[in-house]
C-alpha cells in the first residue's frame, strides 16, 4: 500500500570544513592551517611565528637555516616578539639589566587556546575564514633569574590571527602590580623576498629616523621610496602613514598595517651578516630577506598599576 503523503525529508546542514589546529608530540609548536590552505606554525619558546604560508604554499617569512629551533636561543627569522626593550639594554634604567630586545622572545610561552571565524554564511562559502591563536606569558612563570633582572608584574596576551586576507598579530600588555613601569615593543617581522636588489619600500618617506650604520641620531625625511643595496639599520619614527608597502619589481609583496605601532624599523645586515651570526645563514641569506619591523621603539611606554595597552599590525602577502 502506497502512502499518499510521504514524511518530508529532514534537512541536513552541510558540513562546513574548519580551520585545523595542531600541537607538536613534543610540545614545543602549534600549527593551524585554513580550508583554504593558509598555514602557519609558532613555537611556543619565544611565541615565535616561524612560518606562514599563503593559499598556495608560497612562504612568506625568512628563516635562518640555521637558526636554533630547540629553545636554546631566540630564533633568527620568522616574527620573534620584542619586550620590555627595544635593543641594547640602557644603563641606568630598570631594564638595564635584561638581554638584547628583552626577555619575550626567548621565554616559553603558554598556549591558550584557539577560536575561528567564518566571514560569510552564503554559498560557496569554504569554510573557517580565520583562526585566532592566543598565547601567554607572565611574570609567574619566568625563571627566577629573570624576573630579579625586571622585578615588575605583568600579564602579556598574544594573538596570533591567520585569515585568507593575511596575518595579523597584536599584542595586550597588562600591568599585574603596583608598580609603574616603562616598556617599549616591536614585531621583528623577517619577510621572505627573492632579490633584495628589486626591492623598494613606501610609506616611510615623511618620517625622520635614525641610521644605526652610521649612527646619526635625527636624519630628516628622504622623500622618496627606500631601497637597500648595502647594511640599512633605520628606526623611523613617528611614521604618519599607518601602511608601509614593500614592493619587488614594480609589484606590491607585502602591505604592514599599524596600530598603536609608530614606528617603523627597517633592517638587512647584508654580506657581513652571515660572517658577523653565527646562526645566520645561507651565506647569501642578505639577498632574500628584509626585515620591516612594526613597534614603539623611538621612546618609553609608561603602564600605570592596573592598566592594560594593546597593538599589532596586519601583513597582507600580495
Amino acid at each position: 500500500m502506497e502512502r499518499s503523503k510521504k514524511p518530508a525529508a529532514i534537512p541536513v546542514s552541510p558540513i562546513v570544513p574548519s580551520a585545523q589546529v595542531s600541537i607538536s608530540s613534543d610540545n614545543s609548536r602549534v600549527s593551524a592551517i585554513l580550508p583554504s590552505g593558509e598555514s602557519i606554525e609558532v613555537l611556543l619558546y619565544g611565541a615565535t611565528i616561524i612560518s606562514w604560508k599563503s593559499a598556495h604554499a608560497k612562504e612568506n617569512l625568512f628563516l635562518s637555516s640555521k637558526a636554533h629551533l630547540d629553545g636554546s636561543k631566540a630564533v633568527r627569522g620568522g616574527i620573534p616578539l620584542v619586550f620590555p626593550l627595544f635593543g641594547a639594554p640602557k644603563e641606568g634604567h630598570a631594564t638595564g639589566k635584561l638581554p638584547q630586545h628583552g626577555f619575550a622572545r626567548s621565554s616559553r610561552w603558554e598556549y591558550l587556546g584557539k577560536s575561528s571565524s567564518e566571514s560569510s554564511s552564503l554559498p560557496g562559502n569554504s569554510g573557517d575564514s580565520s583562526v585566532k591563536l592566543d598565547f601567554g606569558l607572565s611574570d609567574g612563570i619566568l625563571p627566577e633569574n629573570v624576573r630579579s633582572q625586571w622585578p615588575f608584574q605583568f600579564s602579556l596576551t598574544y594573538s596570533v590571527t591567520l585569515s585568507t586576507d593575511g596575518l595579523e598579530t597584536s599584542l595586550a600588555v597588562r600591568n599585574t602590580g603596583e608598580k609603574n613601569y616603562d616598556f617599549q615593543v616591536l614585531f621583528h617581522s623577517y619577510l621572505r623576498i627573492n632579490n633584495i636588489s628589486q626591492i623598494k619600500i613606501t610609506g616611510l618617506e615623511s618620517a625622520r629616523f635614525k641610521d644605526k650604520v652610521i649612527g646619526s641620531d635625527d636624519n630628516e625625511p628622504i622623500s622618496k621610496p627606500l631601497t637597500v643595496s648595502s647594511e640599512t639599520d633605520r628606526v623611523y619614527l613617528a611614521v604618519p602613514d599607518q601602511t608601509v608597502t614593500v614592493f619587488e619589481k614594480e609589484d606590491s609583496r607585502f602591505e604592514i598595517i599599524r596600530d598603536m605601532l609608530p614606528d617603523v624599523v627597517v633592517w638587512n645586515p647584508w654580506e657581513a651578516g652571515p660572517k658577523n651570526m653565527g646562526d645566520l645563514g645561507p651565506d647569501d641569506a642578505h639577498q632574500n630577506m628584509i626585515c620591516v619591523e612594526a613597534g614603539s621603539v623611538g621612546s618609553w611606554m609608561t603602564l600605570e598599576a592596573g592598566d592594560t595597552w594593546e597593538g599589532g599590525q596586519r601583513i597582507k602577502a600580495l
